[in-house]
């Protein structure tokens, strides 16, 4: 504040004096001193209402900084120009505040210079390049330099853009191009690389990632502003800040070697659905589900329920979402939608606008094993969380598939393209202002019980890395990326419809395991092939042969239209339910499955039921041929 007012002085007095040619005697000298009055009265005034609102020195700061000084301005010209005689010339009253600004930003740059070479030395201090001088690598540096406890020291940047080789970032110059890396890092004796332009493609990534690694450096990664936003939430007393520091680099990850893609999703058409609503998340502690939940607690909903069968999960995703996990609250239901009246009794207690239908058994190996425990979660509780919902009033239910449904060969791909039919075949018998829809997707990268999962574990161990095939390809997304597409699905699906997700390109499983293991600290692995299970594919699909790649509303999102069942195909559900319930299984089952997904849409019957109940059937009862056959 001293030093803004003495400013003021200083250049009304010097430019006073310099327009009168150094003739004292001509200057209006009762009129300087109102003009400096009038200014370090306007300036103390505005200091009053800067300091509680901008850091000095900040670039916001010294925005309001110069609309300050035009409000002096006008005041001194207005004075300058209503006074006889004159108390400054209008010629110093239109150059001195000009003079005035860039003396205190001036001042404010070096204060900032000074202030960064007083930090006490920090130990261990590592130096440090930037890949990229565009916003990230800005935001970058100023984290750097800005963190007191940083243990990086920005010494250089690098970017191929040829508009920026001779470009400074507070003081750190652009030394060259990202291919140059190698060579500058042994000239700056650089130890850390910081990749830092959010929008890289998977290739610049991994093109970073040689670099540094032929370099002997450190790579780490500047998250996307939206990664950085979910992570590094304000506190209770700091709401609506996020304070960043260098902590928040990260070490390469697989999703960034498989490209971070820009997710365009319309926020006022998914905010419109879910803002002031009662939404039910099932499977509310899976990978999917833990996301979706933390996803639409952004959206304010009236309320968030939250159901799932573990119980730990539940302490984990509420512990994400709300900052602390008491495991008190009513929107936290623990249960199985397999027990009976459990469905029923959690909507009619809830009575939900909102049904998100993330609960699954989605390991295929298992379910090929266990096929009638796949029907009973996949299948009967899908169906009867679709009729309960339709009988309470649930306007919007979001079911999630998998791209094994596409033309599916396993029983995991079966029921899910069963549920995918159970879901149209709802929704078309409501009327029109219902919206039940299936959203179909791929792998989610780093889920519970995925590949990468299990590639770690081998690599702690020392064990080779077991792949099914060379050929194999797979579609991955991050949880995050699927989720908001899965959000913005909901808000353009129609009833009848299956919302297929683009996955980007499928990558191939070998190549990503090895890239995997490089991230990890193990550069050449071992690899076993073993052989496709049963149900397996080599290459997945996201649509199935007799779906055409329609995208209407979203670039990211195709619309096909699934085919219905008959009606009377719900109450046989129920009864084979009943059936594999109370009979030894016998894995009979698939080949009803089978005829379920891919049929005409007709009640379909199992061929040689009776095999199931191996003639325990007590006397008097009907099998599942003779139900249907009373349906038909």
């Amino acid at each position: 504040m001293v030093l803004d007012c003495l400013t003021w002085v200083f250049v009304l007095t010097v430019l006073t004096v310099a327009r009168y040619d150094l003739t004292f005697s001509d200057m209006n000298r009762p009129g300087l001193v109102v003009a400096i009055a009038l200014a370090v009265a306007g300036q103390l005034a505005g200091f009053c209402f800067m300091r509680q609102r901008f850091r000095y020195a900040s670039t916001d700061e010294i925005v309001a900084l110069a609309l300050l000084t035009g409000a002096i301005t006008v005041a001194l010209v207005l004075a300058a120009a209503l006074t006889a005689p004159r108390i400054i010339p209008l010629s110093v009253a239109l150059a001195a505040p000009a003079s005035a600004l860039l003396t205190m930003v001036g001042a404010r740059w070096v204060f900032v210079r000074v202030r960064r070479s007083l930090q006490a030395p920090r130990p261990n201090v590592q130096r440090t390049l930037v890949l990229g001088a565009g916003a990230g690598g800005t935001q970058a540096i100023s984290m750097m330099l800005n963190d007191a406890h940083s243990a990086l020291r920005p010494v250089g940047i690098l970017d191929d853009h040829p508009g920026k080789q001779h470009l400074r970032v507070s003081g750190v110059r652009v030394l060259g191009r990202i291919n140059e890396l190698p060579e500058v890092a042994t000239r700056t004796q650089a130890q850390v690389a910081v990749f830092a332009i959010p929008s890289a493609t998977a290739e610049q990534v991994a093109h970073a990632a040689d670099l540094a690694a032929s370099a002997g450096l450190e790579l780490k990664v500047l998250p996307s502003s939206t990664e950085i936003l979910a992570t590094h939430k304000p506190g209770p007393r700091r709401q609506g800040q996020v304070r960043l520091h260098t902590s928040v680099f990260r070490s390469l990850s697989l999703e960034d070697l498989l490209g971070r893609r820009a997710i365009d999703t319309d926020i006022d058409s998914i905010a419109g659905y879910l803002e002031g609503r009662v939404v039910v998340v099932t499977g509310a502690g899976g990978s999917i589900g833990s996301q979706l939940c933390r996803e639409i607690a952004q959206y304010s909903p009236a309320r968030l329920v939250m159901t799932d069968r573990d119980e730990s999960s539940l302490h984990a995703v509420q512990l994400s979402i709300d900052g602390q996990a008491m495991l008190d609250s009513d929107d936290l239901v623990l249960g199985d939608l397999r027990s009976p009246g459990f469905i029923d009794r959690l909507l009619e207690a809830v009575r939900p606008d909102i049904v998100f239908h993330a609960a699954a058994l989605k390991h295929l190996t298992l379910t090929e094993r266990f096929p009638e425990e796949a029907f009973l979660t996949n299948v009967a509780a899908t169906k009867r969380l679709l009729v309960a919902s339709a009988q309470n009033g649930v306007k919007r239910f979001v079911h999630i598939s998998t791209d094994k449904a596409a033309d599916p060969e396993s029983v995991l791909g079966y029921t899910k393209r069963i549920s995918e039919r159970l879901t149209a075949t709802v929704g078309q018998a409501l009327p029109p202002d219902h919206r039940y829809i299936s959203v179909r997707f791929g792998n989610v990268l780093g889920s519970r019980g995925s590949a990468l999962t299990a590639f770690a574990a081998q690599l702690e161990a020392g064990l080779p890395l077991t792949i099914t095939s060379p050929d194999m390809t797979r579609y991955f997304m991050s949880a995050q990326e699927a989720c908001q597409l899965v959000l913005q699905a909901g808000a353009i699906g129609r009833s009848g419809e299956v919302l297929v997700l683009d996955m980007g390109e499928p990558h191939n499983v070998e190549e990503l395991a090895r890239r995997f293991a490089a991230l990890q600290g193990y550069p050449d692995p071992e690899v076993v092939y073993t052989h496709p299970r049963p149900g397996e594919k080599i290459v997945e699909t996201r649509l199935g042969q007799s779906e055409s790649d329609h995208r209407p509303v979203h670039p990211l999102i195709t619309h096909v239209t699934a085919p219905l069942v008959d009606r009377r195909y719900f109450p046989h559900i129920a009864n084979l339910r009943d059936e594999v319930r109370s009979h030894p299984p016998t894995g009979a089952i698939v080949e009803w499955l089978r005829e379920a997904a891919l049929g005409s849409g007709e009640a379909p019957v199992l061929r040689d039921l009776d095999e199931l109940h191996k003639g325990e059937l007590p006397e008097g009862s009907h099998t599942v041929r003779e139900r249907a056959e009373s349906n038909r």
